[in-house]
């Protein structure tokens, strides 16, 4: 009887929960000097301390060679998809461009973690990896930072839904874009007034480095039921080399305003002087160029407006300023390199017109229902278009 014990069964261990074994990590890349990675960038690290296998998922990839890639970027009907990739093989490549790496480790309890992990694992496959990107609402770092929400039963959004430093897309854009300044005022001008919403910390994640920032606020429930931080450790994988991005986007209106002006007096003076054939081809040349610009700009911008799924470039205000009816003028001022031009009835109403809606546009900043911050533009444009009629409605000698 002594010995019954020795010949006992074992009882079984209780199986472990699922996500017990799995870690996870919000990784953030800082901007590089491509154009499309002036915005940083984000992905879920799913680490397995059972197989030992890491598993990065990434939901920033395109490809140029992907069919009517081209048109679908000009319609706004861009496909992205999330890919699985190894840690291993994609850090490198981010420390060679420079671009500094940051690891986030989050506490979620393990149902959580087995949560994501097989929404991750759904979503990678291949039926399943594409989906309409959207450069504000719909990127690498809204995709992650909704798979985390989801995770967590919402807490991301019902923390970050309501407090704003006060940006707008507008802003965070100019200011990433600002390395590249023609292409920061050509966007600028490409973007209406959705632009110009105010941000909550939710919205403004669209940006990778600064959701990195807001997640550091949110709380969720330890396994006592208290809250803990959401990043229990946040440790810095690779500092950078590359320059951090200005903290705010440029305010070049008195700038853009002295430019206005002094180009529109420079027109006035060359159509006080067209006896010189110096004047007159200076004159037929800068405003040809300027009807031309401004033209072929309001077209884009029509274009971006109806036949785009471009939300940001819709109601785009700017189509006051930069007028389509300029390339009405275009044979005009190419005319008025001539000595013996003389400005039509259809010359000077046109002018009139283009300058009284750039001033229309002016005025309607009084009112709060049009919130496009376009400033600049009005500031640059609204002197040149004024000069311009004005220099047709003096009486030619």
């Amino acid at each position: 009887m002594l010995l019954f014990p020795l010949f006992s069964f074992a009882q079984p261990l209780p199986a472990p929960e699922p996500g017990t074994d799995l870690d996870v990590a919000l990784i953030t890349f800082g901007p590089g000097t491509e154009l499309w990675e002036r915005f940083g960038h984000n992905a879920i690290l799913i680490a397995d301390r059972g197989s030992g296998v890491q598993r990065l998922y990434n939901y920033g990839m395109f490809d140029f060679a992907q069919k009517n890639f081209f048109l679908n970027f000009a319609r706004g009907r861009m496909l992205y998809r999330i890919d699985v990739d190894d840690p291993a093989d994609e850090f490198p490549l981010y420390r060679a461009e420079g671009r500094w790496i940051v690891e986030q480790d989050l506490n979620l309890a393990p149902a959580q973690r087995a949560k994501l992990s097989d929404y991750l694992a759904w979503n990678a496959r291949p039926e399943n990896a594409q989906y309409r990107y959207d450069y504000f609402t719909a990127n690498c770092a809204t995709r992650v930072r909704d798979a985390l929400d989801m995770a967590l039963g919402g807490a991301i959004h019902a923390q970050l839904i309501a407090p704003s430093r006060g940006f707008t897309y507008r802003m965070d854009a100019l200011r990433l874009m600002r390395p590249d300044p023609v292409l920061m005022v050509l966007m600028d001008a490409g973007l209406g007034p959705f632009a110009d919403t105010r941000l909550s910390y939710w919205t403004e994640s669209f940006v990778p480095m600064e959701f990195m920032r807001f997640v550091r606020e949110v709380k969720v429930r330890g396994a006592d039921g208290a809250l803990v931080p959401l990043i229990a450790r946040e440790t810095v994988i690779y500092p950078g080399r590359l320059p951090e991005p200005p903290a705010f986007p440029p305010d070049w209106v008195w700038q853009a305003l002295a430019v206005g002006i002094l180009a529109g007096f420079g027109l006035l003076a060359l159509a006080r002087r067209r006896t010189r054939v110096w004047a007159r081809a200076a004159f037929a040349t800068s405003a040809s160029l300027i009807a031309l610009i401004c033209g072929v700009s309001g077209l884009v911008l029509i274009g971006l407006w109806t036949l785009t799924d471009h939300v940001a470039a819709w109601h785009n205000e700017n189509i006051l300023l930069l007028n389509p009816l300029c390339l009405l003028l275009l044979p005009a001022w190419i005319a008025s390199a001539r000595a013996q031009w003389q400005p039509s009835r259809f010359v000077k109403a046109t002018s009139f017109l283009i300058a009284f809606l750039a001033a229309f546009e002016f005025f309607l900043k009084i009112y709060p229902s049009f919130p496009q911050d376009n400033r600049f533009w009005i500031a640059l444009l609204l002197p040149i278009h004024a000069a311009l009629a004005a220099a047709v409605n003096w009486r030619q000698e």
